[in-house]
This record gives structure tokens, sequence and C-alpha cells, in this order.
């Protein structure tokens, strides 16, 4: 007897869960995003220190670095919904706190204010990535991952282009209260679109005691070479290799644009990242995938000092671009990684884990940026976090043997 054809692939955003968890988290990042570079440009009006914009990072990833892992063990063991739509409320709240910092609070202290919004800021991105990837893997079957992690790479990129391009146009065409307003709006629509997914969550994971589920995660997450590799790689390139939180400092001291210049740069990357994760829907990549996420990596660190070295507004937007198609094969892989990797049970506590690795490295990266702008000056501190990441690349490649193996067909 022969057996029966294996079902056609459904696309994935005709999965109607699927699509609303993209929407949600298209609105969540264009509510962070706007925030984030309203928020710089906001700073160093006040300032004029490019260190101040690195302390922007900082005051984020201190709480986030607390409290990532125990968002994990809580989206594991409770509601993974409920906690995404908790991060976007509180989004919306720190919004509506920088509005009042824009208007009412204008003529005290609002820098304090700034920075103490951005802390809770970073509370609530602690819960938003454990409870995408455990809804992540609820709404779609293991064989549609690598495909869907494209998608939704690409639908990330699309709001870290709209984002900061709209952050930028509504400081130039309006001021500063209405673009924290329009954040507000987006993160509350952003919780209510989360409720309205339908979807079965599975039993949570067997009660423990908080630490000792923690350890567990972070037991399995150092032991997998593979995971970890990945991860480390992402994260001290980002660390050492990002220059975006110093994109006000140029904008004013090296191409004298204005609001709408910041936006154009900013959102140059996340140009980059669509093109490669569209592409990357149509082409997923399995064989080879080790040595090409290093590559990727390697030519995201060529593109940081050559945009260090850049006196064209266009060339260096152009630079940032592709920085941003390296980095979209990086993020793609990493995310079909983690995503095939992990047992069902750990995704909340492994996504959280993610998130410290992923999600601190932007903010410590910007504070490192703001510190080694003071010490070496603007653009020799980019040139040299380029080449530490090209280092990173170097190290990883000799130290994590499985990863420059790696076949993604043998995860599946």
């Amino acid at each position: 007897m022969q057996p029966l054809p294996a079902a056609p692939a459904v696309f994935p955003l005709r999965n109607r869960n699927f699509l609303t968890l993209i929407i949600y988290r298209v609105q969540i990042v264009l509510a962070y995003q706007i925030i984030v570079v309203v928020v710089g440009w906001h700073i160093y009006e006040l300032t004029h220190d490019a260190l101040a914009l690195g302390l922007i990072g900082l005051a984020e990833v201190v709480p986030y670095f607390s409290s990532a892992l125990f968002a994990g063990y809580l989206v594991d063991h409770h509601s993974r919904r409920m906690f995404g739509v908790f991060a976007a409320l509180l989004t919306g709240l720190n919004a509506l706190v920088l509005v009042a910092s824009a208007t009412i609070m204008e003529q005290g202290h609002p820098s304090l204010w700034i920075y103490g919004s951005i802390a809770c800021g970073g509370l609530a991105r602690a819960f938003i990535s454990p409870s995408y990837g455990a809804l992540f893997a609820l709404v779609l079957p293991r064989t549609d991952y690598a495909r869907a992690a494209g998608i939704g790479s690409s639908i990330f990129q699309l709001g870290m282009v709209i984002g900061p391009a709209l952050g930028g146009i509504l400081v130039a065409w309006t001021n500063m209260a209405t673009a924290y307003a329009v954040s507000a709006t987006l993160a509350i629509s952003a919780a209510l679109t989360l409720l309205s997914l339908r979807v079965e969550e599975p039993p949570p994971a067997k009660s423990s005691a908080v630490f000792s589920s923690i350890g567990e995660g972070l037991r399995f997450v150092f032991g997998n070479q593979i995971i970890l590799g990945a991860q480390s790689l992402d994260m001290f390139a980002v660390l050492f290799g990002g220059a975006v939180a110093m994109l006000p400092a140029f904008i004013k001291d090296v191409f004298h644009y204005g609001p709408e210049g910041l936006g154009i740069l900013r959102a140059s990357p996340a140009v980059g990242a669509i093109i490669v994760g569209l592409a990357l829907t149509r082409f997923p990549l399995n064989k080879y995938a080790g040595r090409l996420l290093l590559v990727a990596v390697a030519g995201f660190g060529i593109c940081i000092i050559s945009f260090a070295l850049s006196t064209c507004f266009w060339v260096a937007a152009l630079l940032l671009m592709f920085s941003g198609i390296f980095d979209g094969v990086s993020v793609v892989m990493r995310t079909t990684i983690m995503q095939l990797a992990t047992p069902d049970v750990m995704r909340g506590r492994v996504s959280a884990i993610n998130g410290i690795f992923i999600g601190s490295s932007n903010e410590l990266g910007a504070f490192e940026s703001g510190l080694a702008a003071r010490l070496m000056g603007l653009i020799p501190s980019v040139i040299f976090g380029g080449m530490m990441t090209l280092g990173v690349v170097a190290t990883t490649a000799r130290f994590a043997p499985r990863l420059r193996n790696l076949d993604l067909n043998k995860l599946h």
C-alpha cells in the first residue's frame, strides 16, 4: 500500500492565530521604536552629551536584565498571552509618562522622568520576548518554523523601518508630546490585539521552585553549544558593533541633518533586514547555516566600520541598510535554531535567556558606545566596535565547531 502524500504546506500568514500574533508584534515594535527615536532626540536636545544617549540604554538594561529570567519562568508556569498583554499596557503607560515629560514637566527635571520611564520600559520588554516565543510555537506546526521565522523577522523589521521614520516625522512636523501619544495608542492597540488571539494554551510546566526552574533553563542553554554559540555571537556583535545609539550625535555633528535624517538612518538597517527576511521566506537557509551565520555577522562588522568612515549622509544610510541585510540573516537563523532546538515546556525560559543575550546587548551596547565616544571620540569609537565584532566572529568560529558546521535540517 502506497503511503498517503504529505499535506501541502500552508503559508503561515493564512493561519489566523499567527497573523494575529504578527499584528501584535508589529504594533508593539512600532510603539517601542517611536519611543526610542524620540527619547534619543529629547535627551540630546536637553544635554548635548553622547554619554547621556548611552545612559538611556543603561537605564533600560538594568531592570530588563534583573527581571528577564523571572519573566521567562512566569510565562512557562502561567499564561503566555496575558503577560504579553501586560507588557503592551505597561509600554503604553510609559509613553503617557513621556507625554507629560515633554509638556507639563518641561520646566522641571524632565530627564529624570525620561530615564525612569525607560527603566519601566525595560521591565515591559522582559515579558515581550518569552511571551511571543512561547505563543509562536503554539500557533504553528514545527515544519513551518523556518518560513514563519523569516516572515516574523520581516514584519519585525518593517516596524523597525516605520517606527523610527514615523517618530522622526512626528517630531519634525508636530512635537515630541504628539509622538509619544501615538506610541501610547499603538501599545494599547497591541494589548487589545493579543486579547483577541484564539489559542488554547497547554497546561503550564510542572510547578517548581523559581530559582530551580530558572537554573534548569540556564543549564539547558549553556549545555547546548549551538544555541549558546548563536546567542553569544549575536550578543557580542551587537554589544560592540551597534552604532545606532550614537545616531543623534552623527546627525547633528557629522551630517548636520534634522530629526527626519535621524528617522532615515534609524530605519535604514531595518530596510535591509526586510529585504533579506522576505528572501529567506522564499529560500530558507538550511545547509551550511552555521558558516553563513558567521559570514553574515562579519559582514555586519565591516558595514559598521565603513559607516563610521563615511562623510556623505546617503552613503551612510546605504551602509546601514547593508548592515541590516547581514544582521537580518543572523536574526532569522538564530530564531529558527532556538525554536527547533528548545523543548516546549522550556520555551518561556529559553526565550527569556535569549532576550538577555540579545536584548540587553542593545542597551549595554548603547552604554558602551556612549562611554567609548566620550573616551575615544565619536568616529574612532564606532570603528573600534566594528573591529571587535570581527574579533568575536573569529573567536566563535574557533571555539564553537558545532555551530560552525550546523545544518538546520538536522534539528527538525
